[in-house]
């Protein structure tokens, strides 16, 4: 990607808002962008198939090797392969009508996972109809075995491929080419969050800035991608055939509002290329979206967001099974952090400090003792110093910690006896960071919102980039879990945190 990125600094550009007529090296970037694509879909396609054929021959090889096979006669057995084989080809067709291999879908979000449930769940009720309505009851094995084996199996794999993907987007690997084109106050916004969270699903080529205000974007620009193409508005499909662009990203709003969305995804049809459009709902997740049209207009439903209900009342089932388990699991690695502690040098083992439970409750926090006993008495002399954004208070090398306190801070032990906090109700196993009071006294109405739940040990700001990310986008991270939490997604954060404290990011 760096030589990508420096190569594209030698282009030449003429006047402010196009791009110059020689771009090989940018067009080269694209092309092989697009190779990786149509050669990550077909990988899809060949690992689909050998697990279909895999989990479908399943049946067939028990019946070969088992004790019973007197029942194999051969008319009956070729019959089997042959529906066995009949079912593999639905299978592998219902998923490509499904488009769970498209590049639209793949290598981000949740709707990839879910079109190849859909799609397997569709087949074997269509199996299972088949069933029901011919007598054939052999072919429940099929039911009952392959295609439950298969869905999982499906569902690892295009994890895997996905996990592949992202370790490999450092390398400049992506599989679609997108162009932001918008207003000078939105793309900047739009830009940002495709590169830090849409890579490598999707690369952007090049921005195109809707209005006269070309000039005015370019540096804030140069700040989120060095050296990234920045056009106006005038020549839009010839600057989307020059990158080899798939898709046109639409930042918030243009000029001439609806009508001129529609229009430009007629003049994106002579292109092939598909149109996104970046919505302007914010912080809500897709759960809460529900659309209908009514005469040609689309109307956008969003459900509040609830903060009790018998959502919460899982959530805190959840919590007091998860909580003790694992203070029973942990017990033996209490007992050596304990020790270690102690060995370290005099002082307590556990800290406890007040913080801001739900809605502002104050409760005291428990956590294995990390920092010299009369931390909190030299606090008020490293404040000059701080490194902190907004309202935190942190230091990448705080003198206050312990030789062993930074270990258990690197890897986040310090947070498990937290725990009992759990357990008593204070807090959650997932929630957003408990703040101190002090910081709660700098909230704005905004920020405030996150104490309508209750903390968390763990959350998306912790296996987000934890103390890396900036005040803002803590406040957005948990605004955005407080607002729109499952217990599937609950699930997924406690996964992510165990690989976030094997190999931690952003910990000290």
């Amino acid at each position: 990607m760096s030589q990508i990125s420096s190569r594209i600094n030698e282009r030449s550009i003429g006047a402010v808002g196009t791009w110059s007529t020689s771009s090989p090296v940018v067009l080269d970037a694209a092309q092989k962008t697009v190779a990786h694509g149509r050669l990550y879909v077909r990988w899809l396609f060949v690992t689909d198939l050998l697990i279909l054929v895999t989990m479908l021959s399943l049946p067939a090889v028990s019946l070969l090797t088992g004790e019973e096979n007197t029942l194999l006669e051969s008319e009956y057995l070729s019959l089997f392969i042959a529906e066995g084989v009949a079912l593999a080809i639905t299978w592998m067709l219902v998923l490509q009508i499904s488009q769970s291999r498209s590049l639209a879908h793949v290598a981000i979000g949740l709707r990839e996972y879910k079109l190849v449930v859909a799609s397997t769940f569709a087949v074997a009720g269509g199996l299972g109809t088949y069933i029901g309505l011919t007598g054939h009851l052999e072919l429940r094995v099929f039911l009952l075995q392959s295609m439950t084996l298969g869905l999982v199996a499906l569902l690892v794999s295009r994890w895997t491929w996905r996990q592949w993907l992202f370790r490999r987007k450092r390398t400049g690997i992506a599989l679609k080419n997108v162009v932001v084109f918008g207003s000078a106050v939105d793309v900047p916004i739009v830009l940002e969050q495709l590169m830090r969270n849409a890579a490598p699903a999707y690369r952007v080529v090049g921005v195109v800035v809707d209005g006269p205000e070309v000039g005015t974007v370019q540096a804030e620009i140069a700040e989120i991608a060095p050296s990234l193409p920045i056009s106006s508005a005038d020549c839009l499909e010839n600057d989307v055939a020059r990158l080899d662009a798939d898709s046109v990203v639409v930042a918030g709003h243009l000029t001439g509002g609806s009508v001129a969305l529609q229009h430009l995804g007629w003049r994106l049809e002579k292109t092939a290329t598909s149109l996104i459009v970046a919505s302007a709902i914010t912080g809500i997740s897709n759960r809460r979206v529900h659309s209908n049209a009514v005469n040609g207009q689309t109307l956008m439903h969003i459900d509040s967001a609830k903060f009790a209900g018998p959502k919460y009342v899982l959530k805190r089932s959840f919590d007091i099974a998860f909580s003790s388990v694992a203070l029973i699991a942990l017990a033996p690695v209490f007992a050596v952090i304990a020790l270690l502690i102690r060995v370290d040098g005099p002082g307590k083992v556990f800290f406890r400090q007040e913080r801001a439970g739900q809605d502002g409750r104050p409760f005291k926090m428990i956590k294995f003792r990390t920092m010299v006993e009369d931390a909190e008495a030299q606090l008020s002399a490293l404040h000059q110093v701080n490194e902190g954004s907004g309202p935190l208070f942190k230091l990448r090398n705080d003198p206050r910690i312990t030789r062993c306190g930074r270990f258990l801070r690197q890897h986040s032990l310090d947070e498990l006896p937290q725990f009992l906090n759990v357990f008593r109700g204070d807090m959650s196993v997932v929630g957003p960071r408990p703040p101190l009071f002090s910081e709660v006294e700098a909230y704005d109405s905004e920020a405030y919102r996150r104490l309508l739940i209750k903390p968390g040990v763990t959350g998306l700001w912790q296996v987000s980039g934890r103390s890396d990310l900036s005040w803002k986008e803590c406040v957005r991270l948990d605004l955005y879990y407080a607002e729109n939490w499952s217990v599937l997604g609950d699930l997924r954060i406690i996964g992510k945190t165990v690989g976030v404290m094997i190999k931690p990011d952003g910990a000290y």
